[in-house]
């Protein structure tokens, strides 16, 4: 995803969470008060969940859960963002789901993926296929900011949390700073405060980078979901994704080379199109029976669109912001 600084807006782009982030301002005094907060809050998820990191609660609570089910203590972030991934596995019945961890792991997605890549050769093979506890083997205590996790149990907010950043981001810079706001976190892209008069102008990218189409929101988040940027090769010659399918413990379908989807919220979006890389053929279906706009790009190059997505319209806009 790419943006269109539309009017006055002022934007800047920095690297966070193994990803590029984009903040739009449309009063360009509010865009460094806007990154310092868009940092520091990016910064309190890769602390509670990042895989990576040792000393991240994800990975105390993995080695807590080891080899019995336990009840620990969480901070009131992960328990955000954690109650966001159980509320869209709900959404999904399941298909997006925040217990693939040690499946995705067993795809080879188990470190930064600048090192995966340098990898000559990896170990795993097509037989990968690791068996997911399942969302509802968790049980959050907000509350009490208390979680239970099966044993072996890995949480991977991977599908939901760059989302809900993103929309955690947008709304805490509405409410504080003067002005309206995008947020792209990868491509999860949320808005809030007042628009710029013509709508943000948010452009579809594909994997190299090359604009497919140009769409304008005033209030609806846009996210992507991609079979083809977090790829990596293993010592079989296959070429896997970091999408995993929760009813099987692989790598789902690339069926769709990607898929983009509007909603209410970046998090919500962010579900469908997960969902959608899942579920494969049958998710055009799945996404109009649910009445969300979509755009599918297929592998084979066909484009399909449901939901009230727009027709594409080619766009010779040179401001576009990659």
């Amino acid at each position: 995803m790419a943006t269109t600084p539309a009017g006055m807006t002022a934007a800047s782009r920095f690297r966070s969470i193994g990803t590029t982030c984009q903040i739009l301002a449309t009063d360009p005094a509010a865009l460094p008060p806007a990154l310092v907060i868009a940092r520091e809050q990016l910064e309190d998820l890769d602390r509670a969940a990042s895989r990576f990191r040792a000393d991240s609660e994800v990975c105390r609570l993995a080695e807590l859960a080891r080899t019995a089910t336990v009840i620990a203590p969480v901070s009131a972030v992960l328990a955000d963002y954690l109650g966001a991934a159980l509320d869209m596995a709900r959404l999904t019945d399941g298909l997006v789901d925040p217990t693939v961890g040690s499946a995705v792991v067993a795809a080879g997605y188990d470190a930064d993926l600048d090192e995966i890549r340098a990898r000559t050769a990896y170990a795993p093979t097509a037989a990968h296929a690791v068996t997911v506890p399942g969302w509802r083997s968790v049980t959050l205590d907000t509350a009490n900011l208390q979680v239970r996790l099966p044993a072996g149990c890995l949480i991977d907010v991977g599908s939901t949390a760059k989302a809900h950043a993103a929309d955690r981001i947008a709304a805490l810079l509405a409410a504080r700073l003067p002005g309206g706001f995008l947020v792209n976190l990868g491509g999860d892209i949320a808005v809030a405060g007042p628009p710029p008069s013509a709508g943000w102008q948010v452009g579809v990218e594909d994997a190299a980078g090359d604009i497919l189409q140009v769409v304008a929101t005033h209030e609806q988040a846009i996210a992507t979901s991609s079979t083809r940027l977090r790829t990596w090769a293993v010592a079989d010659g296959t070429i896997r994704h970091h999408i995993v399918d929760p009813r099987t413990g692989r790598t789902a379908p690339d069926t769709w080379a990607q898929v983009s989807c509007a909603a209410a919220s970046a998090l919500e979006a962010n579900a469908a199109s997960t969902a959608a890389i899942v579920l494969g053929p049958e998710a055009p279906a799945w996404l109009e029976a649910r009445g969300i706009p979509a755009r599918l790009d297929g592998a084979d190059g066909r484009i399909v669109l449901v939901g009230g997505w727009p027709e594409p319209v080619i766009d010779t806009d040179e401001g576009l912001a990659r």
